[in-house]
């Protein structure tokens, strides 16, 4: 079989042109409605069956329709390896980021254990790993020490602090936050909000989160240090607490200098190793839990606390806790610090998953992972355990070991579980400069992120300045008011390209029915007479007025100067009636005297002819000026004459386009001195203007007047508008808006850019130029 290139392929294409009249007759346009109405959609959702119930609890429990399907054969190996994998990386991560949260470790094991439950019987993502993470815990934690500073808790007559006091307070404090947060996310989930996290885009989630880790960083170093910086929050806090670390560091305590550094280029060197080796090693090696448990017996075993002051864990007490009702007097002062904790973890959850679903081709409901998410964390608010979200490096490791459902998370929860009830108590001695470390080594990918920068610069510098203005403000304004700026100038970038679209005027491609843009292509060419005019974005009250300028200055009819030279001269000429008007009757009135005086009779009517006479020459001598105008207009442009206006004097009133007036009326304006501005606008030849409007997806009543004005304004000068390209959608909003009347009919609408230029053509008989624009056309 011959292969051909698509583009040797001719097509030919012959129809009738079609306007919005003629296209519902030979589309055949429904007048139904297939949008149920409010009544019919109230029935359907107030309607009961078995399979309508069963669809309902299988969309809020998704577990009941996973879980019964589970195949042990196919899935059990890969979830088990995983689970174990990820339980092994909960340990360390856990106890590490409950430090960034200014809470003690135990409660970083809590965080993951419960929710991980709740997300296995209420999530659709089969990948993520749900638990702590860096951004989430900083978040908290800055709440927590705003709300609980050790200022708060100094211990009467001593310069100490009650730290059981303080610590049982921010445990208070995150709980409720928790708490609130879930019920937000709740809610959104219910109200079926999900697509709320569109409006943060890849380039801000990306600039927040690096932002957020440069955060963490910062807020680890004293334990790499062994300094006690006072505590700083609200806007520039960041700044501050690094000046603070900058002074203090002369007091840096030596051995736990030490102890990070060693621990730091264990963890480095071991992950690169995984990084390399990560195709031929069965499982990643589980260096953060080696490390722990090898800082653990040589801290315990060497007497470093004691020795040499080494900062610990300290207790970890065994079992659960019973659950208790957060502090309700607290959600007030926590409000908007939870909403920005349940937005932000929402996001990073649902890239992570839709990531994953994408890549093994299963989807994720993104309302019902709002609720997951939400019911993990209130569930988790009430067992101690503080806000959560997925997690890049665990999620990263549960799919790369086989892991293929959800049932890796319980499985991880178990881990965790066995070391809370039994274990947990062995960590006690576990230095906090090595939790630091691991938290250190664990922010790697975000601050790869900074790689955005260079790329976006060479593919686009408007999401290159959100990026880097989600980064500024989360760096100096704090990460709650950092996220809300953020938003703002995201929302605003949005606006401003609506506002500032791009303005062209069309062109033909000879032998085509492509029109394009005149200044991007060389060989589209303007129609004589006809100017087609395109916004790139739907015209709206932001733009409106814009588009209208725009129009007159690429069309290079400055409406407003037209329709005052064409007042003008309309009172000029009313004027010039009115005088006519005066001498004719004076003119009467000789001749009455004439009548009455019979013995001159003859004389009177010699010089009423002889009056007459001169009056006819003086209209014929201006009526001649008004012709040669005429033909001085027409040949005078550019030293081109404008074929395209040419008037047909075969072609009868009914025939003849309304444009054709704009020389007989405009002209004459430009004879006088005081319109030459008119005259310059008119000798453009222009008689009919096109609107493609095939970029509008909607139009609201600022778009519906403007659009009048332009087809009153325009008119009033004699100069054609049609409108090309309107979607069915924006037809009936026009409809609804009122939009067509006698003076602006349907038939002044069609469907494409070449249906308008046809019908222009036609009307004014140009049936060489008809004959050029052939339907043939190569591709």
């Amino acid at each position: 079989m011959e292969k051909r290139d698509c583009s040797d392929v001719d097509y030919l294409v012959q129809r009738k042109v079609l306007d919005e009249l003629r296209l519902d007759e030979v589309a055949q346009k429904g007048t139904w409605s297939t949008t149920p109405s409010t009544g019919e959609r109230v029935k359907e959702s107030l309607r009961c069956s078995v399979s309508r119930l069963k669809h309902t609890v299988l969309s809020w429990v998704p577990v009941l329709g996973w879980l019964p399907h589970y195949s042990l054969r196919e899935n059990a190996i890969g979830d088990l390896i995983s689970g174990c994998s990820v339980g092994i990386m909960h340990l360390p991560q856990g106890m590490a980021y409950a430090l960034l949260a200014s809470l003690r470790p135990v409660f970083g094991l809590y965080t993951s254990l419960y929710p991980v439950l709740v997300y296995f019987i209420f999530g659709t993502s089969r990948h993520i790993s749900i638990g702590t993470f860096a951004v989430i815990s900083i978040m908290i934690g800055s709440v927590t020490e705003r709300m609980a500073p050790d200022s708060n808790f100094i211990v009467n007559g001593t310069n100490g602090t009650d730290i059981d006091a303080r610590d049982a307070f921010r445990v208070q404090i995150a709980c409720s936050l928790t708490v609130l947060a879930g019920i937000f996310q709740m809610l959104l989930g219910v109200v079926r909000f999900g697509f709320v996290v569109t409006y943060l885009s890849e380039p801000l989630v990306r600039g927040y989160t690096t932002g957020s880790a440069c955060h963490v960083c910062v807020s680890q170093l004293k334990y790499l240090f062994g300094v006690n910086p006072a505590r700083f929050s609200g806007p520039l806090s960041l700044i501050y607490t690094l000046v603070d670390l900058c002074r203090l560091l002369p007091e840096t305590k030596v051995p736990e200098l030490v102890v990070s550094l060693v621990a730091l280029s264990v963890l480095i060197v071991v992950k690169e190793i995984n990084d390399c080796y990560r195709q031929r090693l069965p499982l990643p090696i589980p260096i953060e839990l080696i490390v722990v448990i090898a800082a653990t017996i040589i801290t315990h075993f060497c007497g470093l606390t004691s020795k040499y002051s080494i900062d610990v864990v300290g207790e970890i007490p065994s079992g659960l806790k019973a659950p208790r009702a957060p502090d309700a007097s607290l959600f007030s002062d926590v409000i908007g610090d939870a909403f920005a904790v349940a937005i932000v973890g929402y996001a990073i959850n649902i890239s992570l998953g839709k990531t994953f679903a994408l890549k093994h081709g299963y989807k994720v409901d993104s309302n019902q992972e709002l609720v997951a998410l939400g019911l993990s964390n209130t569930v988790g608010g009430f067992f101690q355990c503080y806000s959560v979200t997925s997690s890049l490096s665990r999620s990263l490791v549960q799919e790369s070991t086989g892991g293929k459902t959800q049932v890796a998370g319980v499985i991880s929860s178990v881990i965790v579980l066995i070391t809370i009830l039994k274990i947990g108590a062995l960590f006690e001695d576990l230095p906090k400069a090595v939790l630091s470390t691991i938290v250190f080594v664990n922010l790697k990918g975000m601050f790869k992120q900074f790689m955005d920068v260079p790329m976006l610069w060479k593919t686009n510098k408007v999401d290159l300045l959100v990026w880097l203005v989600t980064f500024i403000s989360t760096i100096l304004l704090n990460l709650d008011l950092g996220l809300a700026v953020s938003i703002g100038f995201s929302m605003l970038t949005v606006i401003f390209r609506t506002q500032l679209p791009h303005y062209s005027i069309l062109g033909r491609v000879p032998g085509t029915d492509l029109y394009l843009d005149t200044d991007t292509y060389k060989e589209a060419k303007e129609i004589p007479g006809i100017k087609i005019f395109r916004s790139s974005t739907t015209i709206y009250y932001t733009n409106a007025e814009m588009y209208l300028e725009a129009l007159q200055e690429k069309s290079g009819i400055e409406i407003g100067k037209l329709l005052t030279a064409k007042k003008k001269e309309d009172a000029k000429l009313k004027r010039q009636q009115e005088k006519e008007k005066k001498k004719a009757k004076k003119e009467a009135k000789k001749e009455k005297k004439a009548v009455s005086h019979m013995s001159n009779g003859t004389f009177s009517l010699k010089e009423s002819e002889v009056t007459e006479g001169k009056a006819s020459g003086r209209l014929k001598g201006q009526s001649q000026g008004n012709g040669v105008a005429l033909i001085l207009t027409e040949t005078s442009t550019k030293g081109q004459v404008n074929w395209a206006y040419q008037h047909d004097p075969t072609m009868s009133d009914s025939d003849s386009d309304t444009g054709c007036n704009t020389y007989d009326s405009i002209t004459h304006i430009s004879h006088h001195g005081d319109d030459e501005e008119t005259g310059q606008a008119c000798r453009s030849g222009t008689h009919s203007i096109i609107l493609d409007i095939s970029t509008t997806s909607f139009v609201d009543t600022v778009t519906v007047k403007t659009l009048k004005n332009i087809f009153r304004d325009f008119g009033e000068i004699d100069l054609n508008i049609y409108l090309a390209g309107c979607q069915a959608c924006v037809v009936e909003q026009l409809e609804t808006a009122g939009f067509f009347s006698a003076s602006i009919p349907k038939s002044r609408l069609f469907v494409t850019v070449h249906d308008a230029v046809l019908h222009i053509l036609h009307r004014l008989k140009q049936r060489d130029f008809i004959l050029d624009v052939s339907c043939t056309t190569q591709m």
